[in-house]
């Protein structure tokens, strides 16, 4: 094994990480099979071809992160994520079981999916701080961004497989299947944090001093300029540019008239590009804003090629570009606010950013559905592409105030240089401490 490879793998050498990177990877399979199915189901089973209704569907799934963020970073924060996790993770498993046996029997209807939407989105609107925070008591600070990076790269290659066997199930015997499938891959994350050694899990740097209100994480973050243009790039990524059940559902359907298998291969396919978004940042030993700039930017590229794509094929090769840009900008957002954030506040820093990020979807969603089917699906890709631009220029505004951002041409290519801001080393200081 070369040493590139190991330095990309370096967190597999934590026996905890592995094992939880087994069973995560188990239930991110399941779980994009259901996302899959779902949307499926809404688009050509419950509605007929209503883009409108899988953005309501999106809107209350991902609307809880902002509706719960009172309480969400502070549970993180304070309780134990191990026995948070067992409890939030097997409350979907249930969920998934439900929703399964009403679409098995055909008993489920529009309204029910809303419900269970909304009730996933309670859920994993407290899990997921809780999640992000305990990778990093798995490995340490010392490979946090690595962990983050790898967690993604599990997650996006699960992101291949799941919607690929989602549209072979669901042209086979029926949606209702992908439902339980996912139900009963919650056994494998369960198992994995049953059998977590908690004696080699690092300190979480939880205090009594820590122990303060929501109110103290958004006064922490309201002083950091840096903190602040990333939530701005996620909102305006994350509420118009992050619909891909939309984009790609309406495209295949209504654009180019494909099936539920193909559904599903042009879902795995985006996640080719997000895997190889996640691997290229778990090489990097840390992210940065000018990173960060360059995924919005390409972001916004591929969204406007896939908007002019000629056919299906070339529709799924311009997902690889959006794939691999979303995955650079998502990821490198969680570790660079990782690794700037005091440990104590980190749960309640990641719970904004989830909120804001995913938070804007009940905007978001149902007007880029409603784009989409007022306009057709070409010009709701339209728009999420001009969010990946307008975050873009806000990460530059950033760079050019705060780092000195200096653009020039060498050897005929462009060449950004830029200084970090010193009042941040202050914060990069203490965090090491």
């Amino acid at each position: 094994m070369s040493g590139s490879t190991k330095g990309i793998f370096r967190s597999l050498r934590s026996v905890n990480y592995r094992i939880w990177a087994i069973g995560a990877l188990v239930s991110n399979i399941g779980t994009w099979m259901q996302r899959t199915a779902q949307d499926w189901l809404v688009l050509t089973q419950l509605t007929h071809h209503n883009a409108t209704a899988v953005g309501i569907v999106m809107g209350l799934q991902f609307g809880p992160q902002l509706l719960l963020l009172p309480i969400s970073g502070h549970l993180a924060d304070h309780l134990d994520k191990r026995k948070l996790l067992i409890i939030t993770q097997a409350a979907m498993g249930a969920l998934a079981l439900a929703l399964g046996f009403l679409t098995v029997t055909g008993l489920v209807r529009l309204w029910e999916v809303y419900i269970f939407a909304f009730l996933f989105g309670c859920t994993t609107a407290l899990d997921a701080p809780a999640r992000q925070t305990f990778i990093s008591g798995l490995v340490g600070d010392a490979d946090l961004s690595n962990a983050v990076a790898l967690n993604s790269s599990s997650f996006n290659a699960a992101r291949m497989i799941g919607p690929a066997i989602a549209g072979v199930l669901i042209a086979s015997v029926g949606t209702g299947w992908a439902f339980l499938i996912n139900g009963v891959s919650f056994v494998a994350v369960l198992c994995s944090l049953a059998f977590l050694r908690v004696d080699a899990t690092h300190s979480s740097h939880q205090s009594a001093a820590n122990r303060r209100s929501l109110l103290d994480g958004f006064r922490y973050v309201s002083k950091r300029p840096d903190l602040i243009a990333i939530l701005f790039m996620l909102f305006l990524v994350g509420t118009f540019g992050l619909n891909f059940p939309i984009f790609i559902s309406t495209m295949a359907v209504t654009v180019f008239h494909a099936g539920a298998s193909q559904y599903g291969l042009l879902t795995s396919t985006m996640a080719i590009g997000t895997l190889g978004g996640s691997l290229l940042a778990a090489r990097r030993e840390r992210p940065s804003v000018l990173v960060l700039m360059a995924g919005a930017a390409f972001f916004g590229v591929g969204l406007t090629l896939a908007a002019l794509a000629p056919n299906f094929w070339c529709f799924g090769a311009t997902l690889v570009i959006v794939g691999l840009s979303a995955m650079t900008l998502t990821t490198g957002t969680s570790s660079l606010m990782q690794l700037s954030t005091e440990p104590g506040m980190r749960g309640r820093v990641l719970a904004l950013r989830l909120a804001v990020a995913l938070g804007g979807t009940p905007i978001g969603a149902p007007i880029v559905g409603w784009v989409a089917d007022r306009f057709g699906p070409r010009w709701s890709l339209a728009v999420g592409a001009a969010s990946g631009f307008a975050a873009a220029i806000v990460a530059i505004c950033y760079l050019v105030k705060h780092c000195r951002l200096r653009m020039h041409m060498e050897a005929g290519r462009l060449r950004f240089e830029v200084r970090d801001d010193p009042a941040l080393e202050v914060h990069r200081s203490a965090v090491a401490e």
